[in-house]
């Protein structure tokens, strides 16, 4: 019978290999058989080992620290940082420390990105793909850089919007750009909060990069009305982009205009409508 520890890593190793990587033992290295290599059980200094030691191209990017299912993984991050200082020489890298670290139970999985400015560690549904940190690395990918655009931006055009839409825009991107995760924005009932919220998005998009955004409504009468809206629309929703937004509230973003473009949101960004 299969320890924990056992069926956690092999959880794990499942994971890795679906988000693309390929999974080697330490006795048998071969860099370049792809682009993200997971080695099992790295030798670091000090005898110390990383359940899974990653490299992208060829060189170390970061750490997995595997953990039996039902274990406290907040308490591990400082584990995995100690590793992620303590790679032998004989591994090429990125940067020392390790960029990236991951705790996982192989159903809990939590991230730590060390070049934000205040890292801390979060959940996230899957293993990054190795191109994605890849990407990471890159100063114009950085979560802190591309945040800072939305404050280094052309002065946000103010048509159409009220004065306390526009101090909302504003004080969210100075939060997020300050590294704070999470931020509450209260407005009276009639206030335009949907309004302002996908102004917001749509400044998110263009000037911070973001691929996706997800628009939650508080009423599933809301989310009928919109199925209903895009159903009746003959708009062509798509045209190649990337980018996406799934909203519960869709018909304020087909007919939101951009301010700066001059055409609809819809005709730009691919939005979708989820139902639970």
């Amino acid at each position: 019978m299969q320890s924990p520890e056992e069926l956690a890593r092999e959880k794990i190793d499942k994971l890795l290999t679906e988000c693309g990587w390929i999974i080697q033992n330490r006795s048998a290295i071969n860099l370049s058989a792809g682009c993200g290599i997971a080695i099992r059980e790295a030798l670091l200094k000090n005898r110390d080992e990383a359940d899974y030691l990653l490299f992208v191209g060829g060189k170390a990017i970061g750490t997995v620290e595997a953990k039996p299912e039902g274990y406290t993984l907040t308490g591990v991050e400082e584990q995995s940082g100690k590793y992620g200082k303590g790679l032998l020489d004989i591994y090429p890298k990125w940067c020392e420390p390790l960029p990236f670290a991951y705790e996982s139970t192989g159903t809990e999985t939590r991230f730590t990105n060390r070049l934000d400015p205040a890292p801390t560690s979060r959940n996230v549904f899957a293993f990054h793909k190795p191109e994605t940190l890849l990407a990471y690395l890159e100063p114009e990918h950085q979560l802190n850089t591309r945040l800072a655009n939305l404050l280094t931006a052309d002065q946000m055009p103010t048509t159409n919007l009220w004065s306390a839409q526009i101090k909302a825009i504003r004080n969210l991107e100075k939060s997020l750009a300050a590294n704070k995760r999470r931020a509450l924005i209260q407005m009276a009932t009639g206030s335009g909060k949907t309004y302002t919220a996908v102004n917001f998005v749509y400044r998110l998009i263009k000037l911070a990069g973001a691929r996706r955004v997800l628009f939650l409504v508080d009423r599933g009468n809301l989310g009928d009305q919109t199925l209903k809206d895009w159903s009746s629309s003959d708009k062509t929703l798509s045209e190649g982009k990337a980018r996406r937004v799934s909203a519960g509230s869709a018909n304020q973003f087909q007919q939101f205009v951009t301010p700066d473009d001059g055409r609809k949101f819809t005709e730009l960004y691919n939005v979708q409508h989820l139902v639970a």
